[in-house]
């Protein structure tokens, strides 16, 4: 594809980011009718991981998430590691890595519609330290925690999606528990612990652009370590840059897409390439570092 054509597509493709989250989280969540039935999809559907983060207890649910997955092997008395598991996490990033956070994660679609609410917004870039912690949850609660604290019967708990994932909460815990008379008696200390915190996500989310997802999130964690190596990149021609800063201004995940293109916390969201007024920014898909060169043209006597 021509760097024309490339330009064109990437704004169709920014443009229209709204709608193939709201498909994303249609796709993710097919049975509706399940949310006034109390119950979950049980399906062949459940075996395999969805992209991006959506509670394998959502009755909707059409797949499992990746996250809760892994924990549940790596917790369990049989195994130590899964590869089914990672090796579908690695394709995913090398084909479309943090594209999966900005286009087809349903969290992240639900954190960026609470940010639309017509309040006063905070900028995050004094925060940035913060972005490191969701490696931590990533190693600490997903990984070692699971597989080293165990019972004994050498059976680890899914750490985050116990202790800390909201939206187990905002997917399963609730609409399941207005729905059943057991589960909502059965609700304790735990719930209320889960149900703070995310309620704590929700009223951050209203001032800060995506906060579970720059600072908390293991899955995105994962996938901005292969941002670098992904096939889906951004690019950004020097021909056509004005060096006007519009590109880092309009982002809100404090990337300067001019400096560092395949950044770890840019979500390929595409804001970049709707603010650039000459069209230097576009998505590209392949290897390199999404810089291109500068042409020069010279003339001989």
């Amino acid at each position: 594809m021509d760097n024309k054509n490339s330009c064109r597509a990437s704004l169709l493709l920014a443009r229209f980011r709204g709608w193939v989250q709201a498909g994303a989280a249609l796709l993710t969540n097919l049975h509706l009718p399940n949310f006034f039935r109390g119950r979950l999809y049980q399906g062949a559907g459940k075996a395999v991981c969805v992209p991006g983060l959506n509670c394998y207890s959502c009755p909707a649910a059409s797949g499992a998430c990746p996250i809760g997955a892994f924990q549940a092997v790596v917790g369990s008395s049989k195994f130590r590691f899964s590869y089914y598991i990672t090796g579908t996490l690695i394709l995913l990033g090398v084909l479309l890595v943090r594209f999966i956070c900005g286009f087809l994660c349903p969290f992240g679609w639900f954190q960026e519609l609470l940010h639309k609410l017509p309040t006063k917004k905070l900028s995050t870039r004094r925060l940035r330290p913060l972005t490191y912690l969701k490696y931590a949850v990533l190693l600490v609660m997903v990984v070692l925690l699971p597989a080293l604290a165990v019972n004994e019967v050498g059976m680890g708990d899914p750490f985050f999606c116990k202790y800390l994932c909201p939206q187990g909460v905002l997917e399963g815990a609730i609409p399941l528990s207005l729905t059943n008379a057991g589960i909502r008696a059965a609700l304790g200390t735990l719930f209320t612990r889960k149900l703070s915190i995310l309620l704590a996500v929700v009223v951050l989310s209203v001032v800060f652009y995506r906060p579970f997802c720059k600072w908390l999130c293991p899955l995105g964690a994962f996938y901005a370590l292969l941002n670098k190596v992904s096939l889906f990149q951004m690019q950004v021609d020097p021909n056509k840059c004005i060096s006007c800063g519009k590109c880092a201004k309009a982002c809100q995940m404090d990337v300067d897409v001019t400096k560092t293109p395949n950044h770890t916390e840019c979500i390929r969201c595409g804001m970049c390439v709707r603010a650039c007024p000459t069209h230097a920014v576009a998505f590209r898909y392949g290897f390199g570092n999404g810089r291109q060169n500068t042409t020069e043209t010279t003339m001989e006597d």
